[in-house]
């Protein structure tokens, strides 16, 4: 079967206004740009969108209007995860109820669930839609890893459970996803969770990216992910050797304070963020997101 999942996602941040409520505006012209760059598809609601700041009615906002927005013209992968079950699952059914294509689900985070509990969690969300979920593989945010085992066995265990974004950062066992992947399910979607190990997770057989970089560079994530994925690895390359320093300064404090702080420099949205996210702690992390900006020549909004 073929894998519903492929290419370049954009973790999407969320714009706030000067009040901080959410700047649809804003938002609207953010998508409009994504989509017009090219972007496989969009995910609000994620850890770049803020999603543990925003409340339930601004969660299921967020995720209404990327719907509204987007109108059927690429996929909207809702972020519905939480750590608690019945939570994930009440942002899930919204979700498939509002319209969205799929569902990224975090694993469930300060709890520290065992593995079985990481895969009755999964299963349980996946058991009440009817839309595709990801599993967003994330130790360093959630202090719990989704071992490869539990991934097998959660593949076997729902078709609705269509893939995993993996930022475990362990290459090692993202080839072994995929070893799974080829042997039990290969209509299973591999994406990687970083930018700066997409293409190391392509060639070893994985779909694509769950971006943050793809929110000020849509067009060249495009081009450099489908180019890998097209078997075109030269040009792959170039392109990672050229947007690495970009992917790393992505990175230079928690995400997402580098990116919504390089947006709003180029004039997408405004500075601002929900407490305890706060703006650049360092100002030689401003003037080396100022320069890496004019250096790729990153688009205005």
């Amino acid at each position: 079967m073929e894998r519903q999942f492929r290419g370049v996602y954009t973790a999407l941040i969320t714009p706030f206004t000067k009040k901080g409520t959410i700047d649809e505006e804003a938002f609207e012209k953010i998508i409009e740009d994504q989509i017009a760059s090219g972007i496989d598809g969009l995910v609000p609601c994620g850890t770049t969108g803020e999603s543990p700041t925003l409340s339930h009615i601004e969660h299921d906002r967020v995720i209404e209007l990327s719907i509204k927005f987007a109108n059927g013209r690429v996929p909207v992968i809702a972020g519905t995860g939480s750590n608690a079950t019945s939570e994930a699952i009440r942002l899930s059914r919204h979700a498939e109820e509002a319209g969205a294509s799929g569902l990224l689900l975090v694993n469930p985070y300060y709890n520290k669930p065992t593995q079985k509990g990481l895969y009755l969690h999964f299963k349980a969300v996946a058991e009440v839609v009817n839309i595709p979920c990801i599993v967003y593989n994330i130790k360093g945010r959630s202090g719990v890893n989704v071992e490869t085992q539990t991934m097998s066995k959660l593949m076997e265990a729902s078709s609705m459970i269509a893939g995993v974004k993996e930022a475990s950062g362990n290459l090692d066992q993202m080839k072994d996803v995929i070893a799974e992947r080829n042997s039990k399910r290969k209509d299973f979607s591999v994406l990687s969770g970083d930018d700066n190990m997409t293409l190391q997770l392509v060639e070893a057989g994985g779909d694509g990216v769950v971006s943050v970089a793809s929110n000020l560079i849509p067009k060249r994530m495009v081009e450099f992910v489908h180019a890998a994925l097209d078997g075109d690895m030269e040009k792959a390359r170039n392109e990672e050797a050229a947007l690495m320093p970009f992917f790393r300064a992505m990175f230079l404090e928690t995400n997402p304070i580098p990116v919504k702080t390089a947006m709003a420099m180029q004039g997408w949205c405004e500075e601002e963020f929900r407490l305890p996210m706060c703006s650049l702690s360092d100002d030689t992390h401003r003037e080396t997101l100022k320069q890496l900006l004019e250096r790729l020549e990153v688009p205005r909004g």
